[in-house]
């Protein structure tokens, strides 16, 4: 069994949502392994990961109205406001969808259906410097 391992670096703009299939179909290509497993790691807590409807970006914008109002940015609602009014609902955002993902990996190839889009989700309202850990593994 053979493993290979690559960061994703990416800036952000704020909150949205930035499609990173390319870049992880590039890492799986470049690891050689033909049959394995795709894990994702985000090294963040107010930013995640999504894999989500890739044809239509009403989808993204419903899931980020959703979670707006799921979790509002009331600067009242929360103690924990070190970095603003949108920190802690980025952090309660990053808890209630996902930091990793694992995705399988056939013959050398992501195993993602024909709609589905890997996302990282940024979650604040500035702009950050994100990392995403991208660990292949298999044969």
């Amino acid at each position: 069994m053979s493993h290979y391992q690559k960061l994703i670096k990416l800036q952000t703009t704020g909150k949205s949502f930035h499609k990173i299939t390319d870049k992880v179909e590039s890492i799986v290509a470049e690891s050689g392994i033909t049959t394995g497993l795709c894990t994702l790691f985000v090294r963040h807590t107010s930013a995640s990961l999504l894999i989500q409807e890739n044809a239509d970006p009403d989808v993204l914008r419903d899931f980020a109205n959703f979670f707006a109002k799921l979790v509002p940015e009331d600067p009242m609602g929360y103690i924990h406001s070190a970095e603003g009014p949108d920190d802690m609902p980025a952090h309660i955002r990053s808890a209630l969808t996902h930091t990793s993902e694992q995705i399988p990996i056939a013959q050398g190839r992501l195993v993602l259906g024909t709609w589905q889009g890997i996302y990282l989700w940024e979650h604040r309202q500035r702009s950050y410097s994100r990392e995403i850990v991208v660990h292949v593994t298999g044969d």
